[in-house]
């Protein structure tokens, strides 16, 4: 039989629902308490009014969160490139190979190697407060390096995304038709049962929009839904392809059209900002106010892979979007939460409402603010995972 818990003493508690709270989109609590019963959340309301439980455990003054949802990461390779990183850094060319490096090193990683690196950044992302990940393939690039790196993270996440059009690979530079038919065939079968989505990076330099097309439409007849690489180096039709496939989240969304801006406040594909891509390439950063003043509903993430946005830390992206992308903490919150889990198209998490599943931080402030205010300062003091605290 599962049993209760009341955490109670909280300071502020963010539940994401308008209805239990101040009417705000955080529906916040002041001097609240919620209550866990198993995995999922039970109660949430005023401290005062909490139903007796079989365990209490005093928040002490402490905000209670949403625990994050990171709804786009790359978390299956081996090595990194910190020399391109450093000379990126220092203003010098650097003539390294990129994805392809990656792809290199995890071409020849084990099996083991690869599980040890997803493990330890997945425990580092626990700790800064991610209970729900997404995590893609995209660095094997042949039919038996996808699938492995496939099964491998879904082992560890149900939210696994098939990757096999992130570049055209060295062996197939001069075919890139064929490689787009071997992604569409062998490697779409090898790899459809392993994950719940599919991607394509569809940029200049990657796939174009018909060739996009064709990858998304080939994983949707296999049953995995679109996401979409869009508009992260320039104009582009990912954007507009995203939401004519209906994908769930258009991913980057830095160089926007009008047409596009109002195509995302028109559907139901969520633009997901990765603003440490931005932090780690000194690119142009995405303009989240005129997105959501258009009423597009956005997502946070961190995006982290080896290249271009080496950080697991969400908190991280949470003070750069409201420094540099003209969000509100509040609004930044909520994109990492709630809007996260929209991304994925989840109901149960990215909330603290009854039904939903017990993921919370216990933050060392009394309020969300802090995470903006005091900006790389490990504030997440306590995780909560499916119910249960983590060590």
């Amino acid at each position: 039989m599962s049993t209760s818990t009341v955490i109670t003493n909280i300071a502020t508690l963010v539940t994401n629902d308008p209805s239990l709270g101040d009417g705000s989109p955080l529906g916040q609590i002041e001097d609240a308490a919620v209550v866990i019963d198993g995995d999922r959340v039970a109660w949430a309301g005023a401290a005062s009014s909490a139903p007796a439980a079989d365990h209490r455990v005093d928040a002490a003054g402490r905000a209670v969160i949403p625990g994050f949802v990171d709804s786009h990461s790359h978390l299956v390779f081996a090595g990194d490139r910190t020399r391109e990183f450093n000379a990126r850094m220092s203003g010098r060319p650097y003539s390294a190979g990129g994805i392809r490096t990656t792809v290199a090193a995890t071409r020849a990683a084990a099996d083991a190697e690869l599980e040890a690196n997803l493990t330890r950044y997945l425990a580092e992302a626990l700790r800064q407060g991610t209970t729900t990940f997404e995590t893609k393939s995209g660095y094997g690039l042949t039919v038996e390096d996808e699938s492995r790196a496939l099964r491998i993270a879904a082992r560890h996440t149900d939210e696994v995304t098939f990757l096999g059009a992130h570049i055209v690979p060295p062996d197939h530079a001069d075919d890139p038709a064929g490689y787009v038919a071997l992604v569409t065939g062998e490697m779409l079968d090898a790899c459809a049962p392993h994950a719940r989505w599919i991607d394509v990076f569809c940029e200049k330099g990657a796939f174009d929009g018909d060739q996009a097309r064709a990858i998304l439409t080939a994983g949707r007849a296999k049953g995995l839904h679109p996401r979409v690489h869009a508009n992260q180096l320039g104009y582009g039709p990912g954007v507009q392809l995203a939401v004519e496939l209906d994908a769930a989240s258009a991913d980057h969304c830095t160089h926007l059209t009008d047409a596009d801006v109002d195509a995302l406040a028109a559907g139901n594909t969520v633009a997901t900002l990765l603003p440490g891509a931005e932090f780690s390439t000194r690119a142009e950063w995405p303009d989240a106010r005129r997105l959501l003043d258009a009423g597009a509903t956005v997502a946070l993430s961190t995006d982290c892979n080896p290249g271009s946005s080496f950080t697991s830390s969400v908190p991280f992206c949470i003070a750069l979007a409201v420094r540099d992308m003209g969000m509100t903490p509040d609004e930044a919150l909520w994109s990492a939460t709630a809007g996260g889990a929209a991304a994925l198209r989840r109901e149960d998490i990215g909330r603290l409402t009854p039904g939903a599943r017990a993921d919370l931080a216990l933050l060392d402030a009394p309020s969300h603010v802090h995470l903006a205010y005091r900006p790389g300062v490990p504030l997440v003091a306590e995780v909560w995972r499916r119910g249960v605290r983590q060590g």
